[in-house]
């Protein structure tokens, strides 16, 4: 089922499927878990938090490219999450792909029950992005600031496919990428 999204205008895909038959959580995490992935950190800048807004940020594995013309990159992310909601509202986002020395920012965004991210970003170096004015973590392999093109509700999560309006690399790119591989953080190398 299609749905416009008012505050963005971007697209909404329903796809929700029931549980498959025989294939318990725990059988599917464990089977999962041997997939390595990229550590990026989604962030985004909520401007009705505050008298200032507020900046938000989110550990994620599920970020890949979709399509070179244009250039298109999707996140998944849970259903009804402050990043799920926050990126329904605002349009313009961030992606700080994460180095294998950054292994303590990811660890920090993916804390469960934490109340303000303001505290999250205190001590980590910073800009913020033309397009999106959301933090684009120093030290990052690349950022990307993107808008959102469509929403694609999967299961219990959200497929956010949005278009790269701009890519910052770095001078020099001596570590490697931080993964995620067996319910841990680690090195390429």
């Amino acid at each position: 089922m299609l749905q416009k999204t008012p505050a963005t205008g971007s697209t909404t895909v329903d796809l929700a499927i029931p549980h498959a038959e025989g294939v318990s959580d725990d059988e599917f995490k464990a089977a999962m878990s041997r997939l390595a992935a990229g550590v990026v950190l989604v962030t985004a800048h909520d401007p009705d938090d505050g008298p200032h807004g507020e900046d938000v940020g989110m550990t994620a594995t599920a970020f890949l490219s979709v399509s070179l013309d244009p250039p298109l990159v999707m996140v998944s992310l849970r259903n009804g999450s402050r990043m799920d909601d926050l990126l329904d509202e605002v349009p313009v986002w961030a992606v700080s792909l994460l180095a294998e020395n950054q292994r303590h920012i990811a660890g920090r965004f993916a804390m469960k029950g934490r109340v303000s991210d303001r505290l999250l970003f205190a001590d980590l170096p910073y800009t913020r992005g033309e397009h999106s004015d959301a933090p684009l973590i120093g030290g990052a392999l690349a950022t990307l600031e993107c808008r959102t093109e469509s929403r694609v509700v999967a299961g219990d999560h959200t497929l956010v496919i949005a278009r790269v309006l701009a890519t910052t690399l770095p001078p020099t790119t001596d570590p490697g990428p931080l993964t995620y591989f067996r319910g841990k953080y680690r090195a390429l190398s």
